[in-house]
């Protein structure tokens, strides 16, 4: 009796677990059918997208009418929006494919600015319509280039997670026709880039990392970057472990990634500094921060203190917010009460004991230079009449900022509100024009207290 009890018994458990086997096989089944179907319209639509940008691009260069110029080079940027939202879903974290990304950027910094601006007042130039020339024969020679991997694609019933498999395990060189077929793709559009950056007419965001070069100060060494990272850190004892690297090889500016473990203390300070003049760029202190001690105007006061201690000068805070345990101040340098937003530097305090806990002087250090600030060309009061009557004004000031073509601007800067909400509103101190409109966040309600 009890024999065939247990007999039973095994019968049902090796049943059980066979049927969950198969189960788990099934899902995981389902799951990489839904990953293969995802990159499979993530690639035919990118296909797709560029052969409607060839087109589109190709057509702008019989327009010469306002009205029809600026819609077709709105069009221009919303068709490369949506190509660099499928190249971002295609399984090429580990392939580089940077360059063909950094082209359909440089479509849509082109195209937006121009289609923004006053094309009666300021139509295309000479220099602009070769521009879409040169645009328009690079994107049919992406469009060939990828017709022909999306051919061999439906013709030999490739699958993308094969390619995700072959980046995974490092097996990329071995012959994949799908890998092969963009990697064509990225030499093609490699061999644009020298042309390119000498026409000043592409104005991408590549540029603002070419304001690196534009540091003081003399080349440091591996040793001079640990030290410059220790002074960071505040790291007085010798019971450290400490790695440094040379990066940015090929890129723009030189840098050191520099990492000291505090063996004693257990915390993990990671720091990224220019080569030339050693400045950091961020850096970060990996510990945890379990109580709040210090309120956020002390949390100011340290921050303050380091940023004078660091050199740098003439910031004030402009936003501040507290986080769990933590407290990140967002501070912008100023000129004769102007705020200089594009100089912008964030610090993070840990208000258990005040502490630095992480730094960003990345946005400072690309655009901070000498500036000066021009008179406007209309009043506060007539800026004011700008704004929406339905906003009450709190607070006035001036600003520059980085509008949507990527000029420096000055403005009128307004603080107001409409019933709960807070606003930052930007008028052109010359032209008027409204130029930014942000509504800043409001408090976070405590969820578990809404049950």
């Amino acid at each position: 009796m009890i024999r065939n009890i247990v007999i039973a018994l095994l019968v049902v458990g090796v049943a059980g677990t066979a049927f969950w086997g198969y189960q788990e096989h099934k899902e995981k089944n389902a799951v990489l059918i839904n990953a293969e179907n995802t990159y499979q319209r993530a690639f035919h639509d990118l296909s797709y997208q560029v052969d409607i940008l060839h087109d589109k691009v190709g057509s702008t260069l019989a327009m010469n009418s306002r009205y029809s110029l600026s819609p077709a080079l709105t069009d221009v940027w919303r068709i490369t929006s949506e190509a660099q939202s499928d190249v971002g879903q295609l399984p090429l974290t580990l392939l580089p494919f940077n360059k063909t990304e950094e082209f359909l950027s440089k479509i849509a910094d082109f195209s937006y600015k121009t289609a923004v601006r006053d094309l009666e007042k300021e139509p295309l130039n000479d220099q602009e319509y070769s521009t879409l020339q040169s645009l328009y024969a690079q994107a049919g020679d992406i469009q060939g280039e990828l017709r022909k991997v999306q051919y061999l694609v439906l013709k030999n019933h490739l699958r993308w997670m094969d390619v995700e498999m072959a980046l995974a395990t490092g097996k990329e060189n071995s012959d994949n026709t799908i890998i092969d077929g963009l990697e064509t793709v990225e030499k093609k559009v490699s061999g644009y880039g020298e042309a390119d950056e000498m026409n000043p007419t592409f104005t991408s965001s590549q540029q603002r990392d070419e304001n690196f070069k534009n540091l003081q100060g003399k080349t440091i060494t591996k040793k001079e970057a640990i030290e410059t990272a220790k002074s960071y850190a505040h790291s007085k004892s010798g019971n450290v472990e400490v790695k440094v690297e040379e990066n940015g090889k090929g890129s723009d500016y030189g840098f050191y990634s520099v990492s000291i473990l505090n063996k004693d203390s257990n915390s993990e300070l990671n720091m990224d500094l220019t080569k030339k003049g050693g400045y950091p760029i961020w850096y970060i202190n990996n510990r945890g921060v379990n109580k709040t001690n210090i309120d956020l105007n002390q949390a100011y006061t340290k921050a303050a203190e380091f940023l004078k201690e660091h050199d740098f000068s003439s910031l004030e805070l402009f936003e501040s917010a507290q986080y769990d345990n933590m407290a990140l101040l967002n501070f912008v340098s100023s000129v004769n009460g102007v705020k200089i937003y594009p100089d912008s530097v964030k610090v993070k305090i840990a208000l258990d004991d005040g502490a630095v806990i992480g730094f960003s002087a990345d946005e400072y250090l690309k655009s901070h230079k000498t500036r000066e600030i021009e008179t406007p060309k209309i009043s506060e009061k007539e800026a004011r009449d700008k704004i929406n009557q339905n906003v009450t004004i709190m607070e006035a000031g001036k600003a520059l900022i980085i509008n949507d073509i990527g000029k420096e601007v000055l403005c009128y800067e307004f603080l107001g509100t409409i019933k709960e909400d807070t606003y930052r509103i930007f008028i052109n101190a010359d032209t008027g024009q409204e130029e930014k409109v942000e509504k800043l966040k409001n408090s976070e309600p405590v969820y578990e207290n809404l049950i």
